[in-house]
């Protein structure tokens, strides 16, 4: 069993940056693809950006994020690099690997 913990959010001016971390633990084996969702209130649950494979890995971005979000991993961590910060990126973020999802972690992007 995988546990996923989460830290890093925050409220932050537009413009600004925030870098969203996920430890994995446990049978962290199933977690060589990993991801970052967000939820906004009223909506559904949409992915941000995936990881895939160790190492440097081959990364995809959710349009609405692409050059401005990076996912990485260092080792059992996932972090996702956010900057130029929109008040439309404020959500609940969580990480997940395989059928394991963290709490979540809520970012305000004030404009």
């Amino acid at each position: 069993q995988v546990q996923l913990l989460e830290s890093g959010g925050g409220l932050v001016q537009a413009g600004g940056s925030l870098r969203l971390s996920c430890a994995a633990s446990g049978s962290i084996l199933s977690c060589v693809t990993m991801a970052w969702y967000r939820q906004a209130p009223g909506s559904q649950r949409e992915l941000v950006a995936k990881i895939m494979g160790l190492g440097r890995g081959i990364t995809t971005y959710a349009d609405s994020v692409k050059g401005r979000f990076t996912i990485s991993r260092a080792g059992n961590t996932v972090y996702l690099q956010m900057n130029a910060l929109k008040p439309g990126d404020t959500a609940v973020y969580y990480c997940n690997c395989a059928a394991t999802w963290g709490q979540g972690t809520q970012v305000t992007v004030s404009s």
